[in-house]
Formats: structure tokens, sequence, C-alpha cells
């Protein structure tokens, strides 16, 4: 492959820019070898981020053997659970293009010749990617490890029990003293949340992917083995960019199907469903909501990991990691998609095993016959609707409620907290979606003060906004049409019957299309929020949550 760095590094035109990079302390020898980009979202603001520049200088010195020259420069990172219930939390799906297009100016802008992306957290993992797609050069994605759990009263905890603690101190099942034991203790260290919320299920569908190393998903942030990749991935980013092989090569169709499918067999987070098509799009790939529906019906879901289940990340690496889930699926996978180790993934699994049957279920004894996922449709969803299916207890597969309806986040978590919330209703959350919110907020503010109040059981919650992965319960996001385009959402009313059926993915209003019809043609669009921000431009530009709410620049859904 050509070494487009020759255009800054060689010839009497660059004498000028080869005065600059040595301003920055590179030798003539480096300016000889190919130039690598080192995209890292090291920041001393987040868990997941704060040891990301001990692993870039791993890359480095990988590259470095591998017979290139490394650069690094870092990109924005910010932690959901920080901005969590605020308006702050507004800016998390939108960081996501931001990221997206600083790799690609970045890259593109310096000529360097490859990438390695080394991020941890929920936006800035499919950001990477996003990039990596479009500019379609040899690339690796470095995903930083999950934390370890913490330790309560000899149980593993983790940061949704810190938020669901709220709810708890609230309703008086736990003291303040109890309440500030799980706050010190729920997170303590670096790494991505230890359960299978959203940072670490793109995690693993980047290594399912192709993009990411074997073993990088799981091999945990404090672990030695994460350093070893990271310095092993500097030195394969070289190798690829001698065999040619881009990122396009891998991030095909096949891989993305790849990717739901052990999406599915995880039980990973909703938010996937607006990751996935994201770098789907950037790749030249079509990836629809029904594909997610198609895949959730066929894989069974083998793993029960927080928030739904018992186990965490920990348990999932001692299990053999992605590999082994792999491994236990390989009959239904596309063998033959090209990795980032040069390989098909069918080679990199060969030999694999699975050391504990508990953590990764056969498929023959699943957890849940079909995905962790499913997609709903109905008069209230017509375009789709998404649940975190193996995150929802028996009891509450099917629900049929009074609407409780509230135009924000924070007057729904309030009530909730107040106790005005009954047994049996339906808490419906509107004008947060990717245009009305804007940036479609996470709802697990609600969703962990339902759990702490011991209505998880009782109560469903609808959205247009998104959840945390670390949601549990019946939680149904991304509704779409959302309210602030007109869906019928918008139109809802306080105790307006509302019945969700999982298992038959019907997510329906009980009232006539004639009365439908008649309140939408009442309804009035919202005035606009946030002028002069980055969430005016955003909302004026994003695209609905079916198709990855992604920036397309007009004002069309």
């Amino acid at each position: 492959m050509k070494n487009r760095s020759k255009e800054v590094t060689e010839g009497i035109e660059a004498l000028p820019k080869r005065a600059l990079f040595k301003a920055s302390g590179l030798k003539e020898k480096d300016l000889e070898k190919p130039l690598i980009a080192v995209a890292n979202s090291w920041n001393q603001i987040v868990p997941g981020h704060i040891h990301l520049d001990k692993l870039g200088e791993k890359v480095a010195k990988g590259v470095r053997e591998g017979g290139g020259t490394p650069l690094e420069f870092q990109t924005i990172g910010m932690c959901d659970g920080i901005g969590m219930g605020t308006h702050g939390m507004r800016f998390s799906l939108p960081s996501r293009e931001i990221v997206a297009n600083s790799l690609e100016v970045m890259v593109e802008g310096q000529r360097f010749d490859a990438v390695v992306g080394i991020a941890s957290c929920d936006k800035i993992v499919p950001g990477m990617l996003m990039a990596m797609a479009r500019i379609d050069l040899p690339s690796i994605m470095v995903t930083g490890g999950p934390m370890l759990p913490g330790v309560w009263k000899g149980e593993k905890i983790d940061f949704i029990d810190s938020s669901e603690a709220v709810g708890e101190l609230k309703s008086g099942k736990i003291s303040e003293e109890e309440a500030k034991e799980i706050e010190n203790l729920a997170c303590p260290g670096a790494g991505s949340c230890a359960g299978l919320f959203t940072a670490n299920t793109m995690a693993c569908l980047s290594e399912a992917m192709g993009m990411s190393l074997p073993g990088t998903a799981t091999a945990h942030a404090v672990h030695e083995k994460k350093r070893k990749i990271a310095e092993e991935a500097g030195r394969k980013i070289v190798d690829l960019l001698e065999k040619g092989v881009t990122a396009g090569d891998i991030l095909t169709e096949q891989a993305f199907e790849n990717a739901i499918i052990v999406d599915m067999a995880l039980g990973g987070s909703t938010n996937t469903v607006l990751h996935l098509p994201a770098i789907a799009l950037e790749a030249g790939v079509e990836l629809k909501l029904e594909k997610f529906d198609e895949i959730s019906s066929k894989i069974p879901h083998i793993t029960n990991l927080r928030p739904g289940g018992e186990h965490m990340m920990i348990d999932l690496e001692n299990a053999g990691g992605i590999p082994a889930v792999l491994k236990r699926l390989e009959d239904d996978l596309n063998l033959n998609s090209l990795t980032v180790t040069g390989r098909t993934l069918g080679n990199n699994i060969r030999g694999v095993e699975i050391s504990d049957e508990k953590v990764i279920r056969p498929k023959s004894a699943p957890y849940h016959r079909t995905g962790g996922i499913a997609i709903l449709k109905g008069n209230l969803a017509p375009n789709g609707a998404v649940v975190k299916y193996g995150a929802v207890s028996e009891k509450m597969l099917k629900h049929t409620g009074p609407a409780r309806v509230f135009e924000s986040e924070e007057g729904a978590e309030g009530a909730i907290l107040d106790n005005e919330i009954n047994p049996g209703d339906t808490v419906v959350i509107r004008y947060e979606g990717p245009k009305g919110g804007p940036g479609m907020r996470e709802m697990l503010g609600p969703t962990s003060a339902i759990a702490g109040m011991g209505l998880i059981d009782s109560v469903g919650l609808i959205t247009d906004g998104r959840f945390s992965g670390g949601t549990r319960g019946l939680a149904v996001g991304h509704v779409s049409p959302e309210a602030a385009v007109g869906g019928p959402i918008a139109i809802v009313e306080e105790g307006d019957m509302i019945s969700i059926d999982i298992e038959n993915k019907k997510l329906e209003l009980s009232i006539g299309e004639g009365e439908i019809e008649r309140r939408l043609k009442d309804w009035k669009p919202p005035k606009p929020k946030f002028e002069g921000s980055y969430l005016e431009l955003y909302s004026k530009m994003v695209g609905p949550a079916e198709k990855g709410a992604i920036l397309h620049g007009n004002d069309d859904s």
C-alpha cells in the first residue's frame, strides 16, 4: 500500500513540512517510515479513560517495533454516568459525531498512513469506528477494558448499584450509611463499568466485527494482558499497512451480521441499534432495523450478564471472552470474514475453548430462545422501538397499564421518587428523542428509580429517548417516529391504556385509529430548544433513531 504520508515527508516541496515535524522532535529516520496515527481519548475525567495514556505508550512501542513512526493525538470523551439526568446528557450522543469528525480531520489533514484508535466508553468507540470506516485506511480499535466489580457485603456490585441506591434510600430499603458505602465501593478503579453496558457491548462487537485483536474486549483495564494486546496492536497495524488491508476490507455486510449475532447472544445494550447502523453507513453497508429482528429470532441468548443477569465482565473474561462466545456461535457466523489479525474469523477461533459453561451456555440450553434485544412495532411505534429482552423479568414480558405521561426525564424521575407512580402504570417520557431532546438522553435515572423503589416487576416505561446499557426492567426506548416530529407518542394522554408484548413484538396504544388521527391533527410541534448551541445544529441535522441517529445535512427524517 502506498504510504500517503510521503506527501508531507518526501521531496523538495515537503521541506517546510519536514521542518515542522522536526520541531516536534522527529528525526530524519522517523520521517522515512510510515506515519501511524494513535487516536487516544485519554482524559482525567472518565474512569474508562484514565489509564489510556499507558495503553498509548504500549501501542507506540509496538508501532516502532513494527517499523512505523507513531504520532498520538487526543479526541474528546465524556462519561455518560456523570452527565446522566442533567442537561449535560444531551451532549452524549452528539459527541459521537464530534469524535468521528475529529479523528477524520486529524488523520486526513495530517496525511497519516494508518490509525490505531484507543477508547473505552459509550460514544467514543463507535465514533472512532465510524471514522475508520469513512477514511478506509488500515485501522485497529483498542478498547480500554472493563473495570473490576466492586464488593459490598460480600457481593459484587457496579455502577448500576450506585444508581439504584438512590431509589433504595428514598424508599427506606437502605440507610444513608449503606448508600455511602455503595457510593465508595461500586466503582473501584480504571475501566469501563463492570457489566455488559454500552461501553463493553461495543468493545465486544468491535472484536466480533474483526476490528480488534482477539481477547481485546474482555481483557480488563488493570490487567497486564490489556497492555500486551495494545503493544501487539501497534505491531499489527504496520503489518496491515504493508499488506494493504483497510477498514473497508473488514467492515463488510458479513462482519456487521457477525456483530449482531454476538450482540443477540450476549444480550447487549440497546444502544447498539443506534451505533451499528451508523458505522455501517460509513462503510457503505445498509443495515436496517429489520436485520436485528431477523437475527434475534434465530440466535439464542446464551449469557446472563449485568444488568439483567448475575455475571460480570470478569466472569466472561474468565470463561474465555469473546473468542469463546464466537466459538460457541461458529455454526451461525460468517467465518470467512477478514479481521485485523490478517486472518479470517474462523482461523482466529480455531482451537478456542470455553472455560465455563455456566457463563457461556450451550445453544441448546439458553437463557432465552431468542436474542437479547427485541424490536417492537405497533400503532405507538410505527417505525419501531427497542427493548433489552434479556434484562426484563418473565413477569413483565407482557404488560398493559395506564399511561403516566411526562414531557421530560426530570419530570418522570421526580414523580417516581415521590411515590406518584403506582404498580401497573406505564411511564411515558417523550420529547427526548434525537431531535426533541435534543440528543436522545439516556433514561437511566427513571429506570433506576423504578428498580430502587421496588416497582421493577410492575411498572413499564416507554420513551423516544434511549437507555443506558445498564438499564434493566421493562424499558422500551427509541420509539419512532419521535414526539418532536409528530410521532404517535406525542399524542398519548394520561390514563390511555398501553400494551407491551415483547414475545409478539407489539407496542400498542389502546385507542382507535380515528382518535389517533384526530389527536395528531390537533398536535403542534414544539418550539426549538437551545438556540445558538451545538444542540440546535444537531437537532436540525440529525436523522431518526431507526436509522442510527446520524447527521445527514437536511431536516427530512
